[in-house]
């Protein structure tokens, strides 16, 4: 089994909510995997991502810092969020010299492409997925996003 599979593995993990997998494969070759959740003494601490070594072991979450308050404030504001559908690197425009596929004060629709992320050197576009207008950008360009993960702060509007 190569890495790309296994990256398969623990995207299809995480959207199942699978806490432990195993699986041999005919060659003898068996993969072990397992979701850890750290009970966290920060309360509003972002999510940790996870590692793990080329044979499929899960090191530790690396220790991020707190979300500043304002953060915490904003998150509790009124609107909808558009979420991650999967597991890469956030992108907002199709290349460096494009501008931004959306910025705050846009209006979007269910159709509207919000931007790309990349994961295993797949670029997935993002689609927007309601009516409203973009708030808030919660993540920066060719930065890694997990799966629904906050994105975008959208405030719904009539049409």
């Amino acid at each position: 089994m190569d890495l790309k599979q296994i990256k398969e593995l623990m995207a299809a993990m995480g959207r199942a909510r699978i806490k432990k997998l195993s699986f041999k494969e005919k060659s003898g070759q068996e993969i072990h995997l397992e979701m850890h959740e750290e009970r966290n003494t920060h309360e509003h601490a972002p999510p940790r991502p996870l590692s793990f070594s080329r044979e499929g072991e899960f090191h530790p979450p690396v220790p991020s810092p707190l979300v500043p308050k304002s953060a915490q404030e904003k998150s509790e504001e009124e609107g909808k969020y558009i979420l991650a559908p999967l597991v890469g690197t956030f992108y907002a425009s199709s290349s460096p010299e494009d501008p931004p596929y959306v910025k705050p004060g846009d209006i979007v629709d269910e159709n509207t492409v919000v931007g790309i992320i990349e994961a295993m050197k797949v670029m997935n576009e993002v689609k927007a997925g309601m009516r409203g207008k973009i708030v808030e950008i919660l993540v920066e360009n060719a930065h890694p996003v997990e799966f629904n993960s906050k994105m975008f702060r959208v405030i719904e509007t009539q049409s």
